[in-house]
């Protein structure tokens, strides 16, 4: 479950009464719009279209009008309100926009709370160079704020990261105070990603700085029923999801979760994620070599664990090199059974592509017990493999399963 943009999420800051752009809907006035054009410092309005789900990069696709005053702003929405856009692998369309207030700001801060692969807990992510891709920032000009999940992110840990950024000191006090509501936010309604970006720094008359949310991307784990909390109507979450991504989601139950993103239909890595770490991880390494994006912790019982991948076998297994079963040290996930379902589930489907490799990635509970069995029907169905135990680096594995599917792209080219 994914949201985008600031018409659902101006509503979910308010929650925690984080200071956030206003917004109107598509069905706005001509005379709503002026006023919200007359309210804003720069006498101007952001007009976006609005897209279900986690639809990101709109701005680079055009797809982000400033507007002067009604006349285009009322143009902008006829251009947008169907727009379509390119999300992944996918294409979506557009169904509405909204018009935002426009914050002119000397300073933009992006800020990202997620679970982090390394820390194995949330960290809080950092910067007063927000507003473009942080993953083109240099480290210098980012901080990763590693806390106490049970005490959640406190004002000294802003305060100490932004000095040490060496953000101007004017808005170092303004953060420090708006910050911390974040955490209470991710904490309390299930979500597992908000990241803000960017955050503008809105000047008032007498020099004070408020941090204002224009732009917001938030990712909920819908097993948890803290996001019941939200009082969203499900459809702003809806997409419109494949065959094999509605086959899987029939298997959702609180206990164990089964998401799953078809990420490119022509792939060649078909990866089994346990966690969201894993899923983070293996998503940004593989590339478009994943097949799918997907998500199977929470300790699933063997009957689900199994038909998850009897599913994910029939649609996939034909056209993959390479099978990849991936995830942290488990605490409560019992590797063996999860094992046990995958390579049993093989057994049934190896003759769709007898010449697949297979790597593992594991650590937890019945781990080695797991290994054992895999080991065993690998050998019988004559599948080449290599195992990682919980010693092993997650990057180093999933590096390991790329050069691997890189290298029988080479000698099936040489054939």
């Amino acid at each position: 479950m994914q949201l985008t943009g600031m018409r659902w999420g101006r509503q979910l800051l308010e929650l925690v009464n984080f200071p956030a752009a206003r917004v109107l809907h598509e069905e706005a006035s001509n005379e709503e719009i002026s006023q919200l054009i007359a309210a804003s410092p720069a006498k101007k309005t952001v007009v976006k279209p609005v897209f279900l789900g986690g639809v990101g990069k709109k701005g680079k696709a055009g797809l982000v009008r400033v507007c002067n005053n009604v006349y285009e702003a009322q143009q902008a929405k006829h251009d947008l309100f169907f727009a379509k856009h390119i999300s992944g692998n996918h294409s979506v369309q557009a169904n509405g926009v909204t018009f935002e207030e426009f914050i002119p700001s000397e300073a933009e801060i992006y800020v990202n709370i997620s679970v982090s692969t390394i820390h194995r807990c949330p960290v809080m992510l950092i910067t007063h160079k927000g507003g473009v891709e942080v993953e083109d920032l240099p480290d210098s000009d980012k901080r990763i704020i590693v806390f106490n999940p049970t005490t959640g992110v406190k004002s000294f840990h802003i305060n100490d990261a932004l000095i040490d950024l060496g953000c101007p000191k004017e808005y170092i006090s303004p953060l420090v105070q708006h910050l911390p509501k974040l955490w209470q936010l991710y904490d309390n309604y299930g979500l597992t990603v908000l990241e803000l970006n960017p955050i503008r720094m809105q000047k008032d008359k007498k020099g004070r700085y408020t941090p204002v949310a224009c732009d917001i991307k938030a990712q909920f784990d819908q097993d948890n029923p803290a996001v019941a909390r939200l009082g969203f109507p499900e459809e702003i979450f809806s997409v419109d999801f494949t065959e094999f991504e509605a086959e899987i989601n029939l298997l959702r139950t609180y206990q164990g979760q089964s998401d799953v993103v078809e990420l490119n239909p022509q792939g060649s890595i078909l990866p089994f994620m346990f966690g969201g770490g894993a899923n983070s991880a293996a998503t940004e390494t593989l590339g478009t070599g994943a097949i799918i994006s997907s998500d199977f912790g929470g300790n699933p019982p063997y009957a689900k664990m199994k038909s998850i991948a009897d599913i994910t076998f029939k649609h996939w297994l034909k056209q993959a090199r390479v099978i990849l079963v991936i995830g942290g040290k488990a605490n409560n996930t019992d590797i063996f059974v999860t094992l046990k379902a995958i390579f049993d589930s093989l057994k049934e489907y190896i003759h769709l592509n007898p010449n697949v490799h297979v790597v593992v990635g594991r650590g937890g509970p019945n781990v080695i017990q797991g290994m054992a069995y895999g080991r065993d029907v690998l050998d019988n169905l004559r599948v080449p493999y290599q195992f990682f135990g919980h010693d092993s680096s997650m990057i180093g594995v999933l590096n390991y399963a790329l050069q691997l599917d890189h290298w029988l792209a080479e000698q099936q080219n040489k054939q």
